[in-house]
């Protein structure tokens, strides 16, 4: 079993990535591949609806090109589970995790529900408030795409402002092993022989 892990944070190595590092600990524990892509450093465009997905399905993004979207939205293809992360931007996600919730849904759709009964989680790194809009955002992509999404001890953030302070957020921290074992169990149930 695959889980990939999107960092949509611009610093590669900041809350978000240790939140999400934690998740893949438990994760890891249980013998589940685990590989975090940086995506937060990407200018993506986002989707223009211009429906050629739905002509094409050739599970593509059209505007493809060489932005690297096409590479993000065939990892999610080929993994079991999608974890999204990102910092709280103005009660949201970043601009490159909407980018890709929208140009990896539209893509998606158009290709069957390509993304139906896998599971995906999101995690989110905090300053203070503004991180249930965003934690609705990554799950109502999940919804809509037909996933199968997990729960945990707490709603999926951590709260930090400078990098590593998340850190000293007990409660985050414990909600992200929650998460990640919940999401190890999953896995192996969906994945079980019957």
């Amino acid at each position: 079993m695959r889980v990939l892990a999107l960092n949509a944070s611009p610093h590669r190595e900041g809350n978000t990535r240790l939140l999400l590092d934690v998740v893949g600990e438990a994760l890891s524990a249980e013998g589940i591949a685990y590989q975090v892509e940086h995506i937060g450093h990407q200018s993506y465009r986002g989707c223009t609806a211009c429906f050629a997905c739905y002509e094409r399905r050739d599970r593509r993004c059209a505007l493809g090109g060489d932005d690297g979207m096409n590479e993000v939205i065939a990892a999610a293809d080929a993994a079991d589970a999608v974890v999204m992360g990102s910092p709280v931007y103005f009660a949201d996600v970043t601009p490159a995790l909407k980018a890709v919730i929208d140009r990896l849904g539209m893509t998606a759709k158009a290709n069957g529900d390509m993304l139906r009964r896998k599971a995906g989680c999101g995690v989110l790194a905090v300053r203070r408030g503004g991180a249930v809009h965003a934690f609705d955002t990554i799950n109502h992509f999940f919804f809509i795409s037909q996933m199968i999404v997990p729960g945990s001890s707490y709603w999926n953030f951590g709260v930090g402002l400078r990098p590593g302070d998340v850190a000293q957020d007990q409660e985050g921290l414990r909600t992200m092993r929650d998460l990640g074992a919940n999401l190890a169990w999953l896995l192996q149930r969906l994945h079980a022989p019957r």
